[in-house]
């Protein structure tokens, strides 16, 4: 359906969206995530970006790949968020699968999806644009409507005993 492809990392958080954080070769080709590609953005990209934010109450959320929650990747993360890691294998366990509770799923690759591809990108390089400046494009608003709408899912999720439920619709 849409030819051009990247592989793209970003965290995303009330007060903004970290990133994009393209995965890539020496020459400029998307590559899949491994190990130690996920360790080497995390340190040089996300923790410097961290660095410049209080994270005294901010937990980190990831999902369960394995490249994400390798021993040395979880001990790495635990180091900068100690007992706020949301993550398999990390402090505060998450499901697998549980995409209605992940705000980069229920919201920001979709919404991505839906703006990047309108102008038809042409190459990687506009494709790569496309995203950076929807991103940069995203109000602050928005964003804490997205917060407020994690909240709302995680409460329906604990009065439903962790069924899926499929009647929560995010408004923007």
């Amino acid at each position: 359906m849409h030819p051009q492809k990247v592989t793209v990392w970003c965290g995303l958080w009330s007060k903004g969206i970290i990133g994009p954080y393209f995965f890539e070769d020496d020459a400029g080709r998307a590559v899949t995530v491994n190990s130690e590609r996920y360790r080497a953005m995390i340190t040089d990209f996300f923790f410097p970006k961290m660095n410049r934010i209080n994270i005294d109450d901010v937990y980190f959320q990831q999902d369960g790949a394995t490249c994400h929650t390798t021993r040395a990747n979880i001990e790495l993360l635990q180091s900068k968020f100690e007992d706020r890691l949301i993550s398999r294998n990390g402090n505060v366990s998450w499901p697998a699968r549980s995409c209605d509770l992940t705000p980069l799923d229920f919201f920001l690759w979709g919404f991505l999806k839906s703006k990047v591809y309108v102008n038809k990108p042409a190459t990687i390089q506009d494709l790569k644009n496309n995203i950076i400046a929807e991103i940069n494009a995203i109000e602050a608003t928005m964003l804490e409507n997205v917060i407020e709408n994690f909240n709302h899912r995680i409460d329906v999720c604990k009065t439903s005993r962790g069924e899926h439920f499929s009647d929560i619709i995010f408004h923007t």
